[in-house]
């Protein structure tokens, strides 16, 4: 049995909880597909520029990707990679302390030949390396580019280490040749092959600590763009992005800006080659130079140009009929789709273009194929709605929860349901909010008994670094709270994730338990303002729904917008039914508030109204902040029906903790006292009455004594 010092011991381990909350500003919330479910169904997400570029080009094979030793992309803040260091620290490899010195030194010189003269004593390809390195430095490319034609010459064996360099650095000196004789197109071919001819000394095992073999791709695309080859040079790029330099994907990032400011002709032309149509297509399905509001009009001439140019293309159909659909073309993107194959995003499309027709049915089979074509790891990255929302879009997932609009729709709540929580935390919002709303607690408990297996729990270290808790485990907590709610209290405990949790639920479920099984009035009051002290405490983590109107999975520090759910195109009557079912009682925010209020109300229906008792536990679920219309309808109820406390003063406020056990008293004092109350204004004559009661009877003892011995 529960002690008066019961609550202060829980009081204490409450103190260690989070105060406060806030409900207006808050962190980036994510998307909810069920907040819009015709917005969600008809829009088609931007793309992702990253993941768009990665579809063209195609890697070497046997170039390796570069590493952070060379990649090393600007951090935004200025800190610019220090290429001359990389240069100079590897320039000193293989070589003994004194020609590092002479290496460091001959750096120094501007005279090509002086740099030969001094350097004999070095290894020849670094000596003729050098003295290249020192022409192109001083202007004079001709002299450099034979310099490194030199170090190409040598034997095999005895250029291991300046092969690629020799390479690389004789196509950039031919390529300043032609720029300086207005692009001669013989010195333009000369420096793609030099720089083909580096990737090839890389593959071929010669040394490249500068990763020159993935840097060539870029120059060499830069040569090819000069050349006027605009396609060699978005492939290029496109596969020195693939092997992984941050290079190639901010080239590719300029090359659409130039394209942009093209005139029409030129673009027009331009546009016809498969490379640049595509990197334009991938530009424009991923939204790369704007957001939200008006497009800008250079893009949406470039749309006009890519839609007039590619009439009956059969390369890149899901892509164009991707564009398409987003620019609100939807009779060409259904064309293009008679050509765009069996991929993830061509079915999409299929999708949502049969839900513009009203076929649900043709809608739900295409969704279906979608979620089987696209792969479970693809992802386009974060983006943001126009709502600012923010979501991590992995097109399974998002297929596969709009797939769930329409499963609600049809009255198949567990498959949708199935559908969100496979998002894990993508849609966990929406999951949570089927799984609390939509399915009843038996529905949940087989889903989560069969298909949710217990989670190791996090260490003290991890929840000391906020590591989320897994969505297996919120599930089972929302689940264990649920079941709480519902008084199903031998069956919640279980489903809470750590101990903590379930000592709380523990001491609610018993509480309530106890009041249940009480027979003597004062007995069932304790348990029940146990109860009722948990719940206002502990609410939120054992009672709490995980969205509206709790909020438990922000610790009920913040708040989302919500709408009444309505039956409509998408909503049918079921589900707003099961809704309106397992809504909060009340449907307030905070909803245990009110449940620890009305649990207090019933332990003083169960007290003396004259006991400390029951003055005290309306004092203290007065502060409770359950509503200013509880607080006041409390207080009014003590000034009623309760007895003069000197703390009254301050009700709601420093309140004692109920006296149950002279409460128990009072229910035989109580009822002696009222008698009193009542003959009080009879007091005189009854007490001369009672004198002479006792003085007749005395008299009549006497009497039958004296007749006694008179016998």
């Amino acid at each position: 049995m529960f002690t008066r010092n019961w609550p202060r011991h829980l009081l204490c381990l409450s103190l260690s909880l989070p105060l406060g909350s806030a409900l207006a500003c808050g962190p980036d919330f994510p998307m909810r597909l069920l907040d819009n479910r015709a917005q969600s169904l008809a829009e088609l997400p931007e793309g992702n520029f990253q993941f768009e570029i990665n579809r063209l080009g195609h890697a070497i094979a046997g170039l390796k990707n570069v590493t952070a030793a060379t990649n090393n992309p600007s951090s935004g803040y200025g800190d610019e990679p220090n290429y001359a260091d990389q240069r100079d620290q590897a320039e000193q490899a293989g070589l003994t302390v004194e020609q590092q010195a002479l290496v460091k030194q001959l750096r120094t010189l501007t005279d090509a030949h002086q740099v030969e003269a001094q350097g004999a004593s070095l290894p020849a390809e670094h000596m003729l390396y050098l003295a290249g390195a020192v022409a192109f430095g001083a202007g004079d490319h001709g002299l450099a580019a034979e310099y490194f034609q030199k170090v190409l010459a040598l034997p095999a064996d005895q250029r291991p280490l300046r092969s690629t360099w020799a390479a690389y650095s004789l196509g950039r000196a031919l390529f300043a040749m032609s720029v300086e004789t207005d692009a001669t197109p013989d010195l333009l071919a000369q420096s793609r092959k030099a720089f083909e001819q580096t990737r090839q000394l890389s593959i071929d095992g010669f040394s490249d600590p500068l990763e020159l073999g993935v840097a060539s791709l870029g120059e060499e695309a830069r040569v090819a763009r000069t050349a006027g080859d605009w396609n060699s040079a978005v492939e290029l790029y496109a596969t020195q992005n693939l092997h992984g330099s941050a290079v190639g994907y901010t080239s590719l990032k300029l090359l659409m800006a130039d394209l942009l400011a093209m005139p029409d002709d030129q673009l027009t032309e331009l546009i016809k080659g498969k490379p640049v149509q595509q990197l334009v297509t991938a530009s424009l399905i991923s939204r790369l130079g704007w957001s939200f509001g008006d497009q800008p009009p250079n893009e949406q001439k470039l749309i006009k140009l890519l839609q007039s140019s590619t009439r009956g293309s059969l390369d890149n159909a899901d892509r164009l009929a991707a564009m398409n659909y987003q620019q609100g073309d939807y009779a060409s993107a259904k064309a293009f789709l008679e050509h765009a194959g069996d991929g993830g995003l061509a079915w999409w499309l299929r999708a949502k273009l049969a839900l513009r027709e009203g076929d649900k049915n043709a809608a739900a089979a295409a969704y279906a194929k979608a979620a089987q074509a696209f792969p479970q790891n693809e992802s386009w990255g974060e983006r943001r709605t126009p709502d600012y929302d923010f979501e991590s879009l992995q097109p399974k997932c998002r297929v596969e929860g709009e797939s769930a609009i329409l499963a609600l729709q049809r009255g198949d709540y567990l498959q949708a349901f199935d559908q969100l929580y496979r998002s894990q935390s993508i849609y966990w919002f929406d999951a949570a909010t089927v799984a609390e709303r939509v399915l009843t607690v038996d529905e949940l408990k087989h889903y989560v008994d069969t298909q949710v297996p217990t989670p190791p729990p996090l260490s003290q270290q991890e929840r000391d670094n906020y590591v989320p808790l897994p969505v297996a485990a919120q599930l089972r907590n929302l689940l264990g709270r649920r079941l709480l709610r519902e008084e199903r209290y031998d069956e919640a405990l279980v489903y809470f994730d750590n101990p903590d949790l379930q000592k709380k639920a523990r001491l609610y479920a018993q509480q309530r338990q106890l009041a249940d099984a009480a027979w003597w009035p004062t007995k069932r009051a304790a348990a029940l303002f146990n109860a009722a002290w948990t719940a206002r405490e502990w609410g939120m983590d054992i009672l709490g729904y995980e969205m509206a109107p709790d909020y438990a999975t922000f610790g009920g520090n913040y708040s989302l917008e919500t709408t009444e759910l309505k039956v409509g195109p998408l909503v049918a009557e079921g589900e707003v039914q099961r809704q309106q079912a397992s809504a909060a009682k009340p449907d307030e925010r905070y909803h245990y508030r009110f449940v620890a209020t009305a649990l207090a109300n019933r332990a003083a229906d169960n007290l003396p109204h004259t006991s400390q008792a029951f003055a005290a536990v309306l004092c203290s679920a007065a502060g409770w902040n359950s509503s200013l219309e509880d607080q006041s309808a409390l207080y009014q109820r003590y000034i009623k029906e309760g007895p003069y406390v000197d703390w009254a003063v301050d009700f709601g406020h420093q309140c004692p903790y109920p006296d149950f056990e002279n409460a128990s008293k009072r229910y035989v004092t109580q009822v002696t006292d009222s008698t009193r109350s009542a003959l009080r204004p009879y007091k005189r004559p009854l007490q001369i009455g009672g004198i002479i009661a006792v003085t007749a009877a005395a008299l009549v003892v006497i009497n039958r004594r004296r007749l006694r011995k008179a016998q």
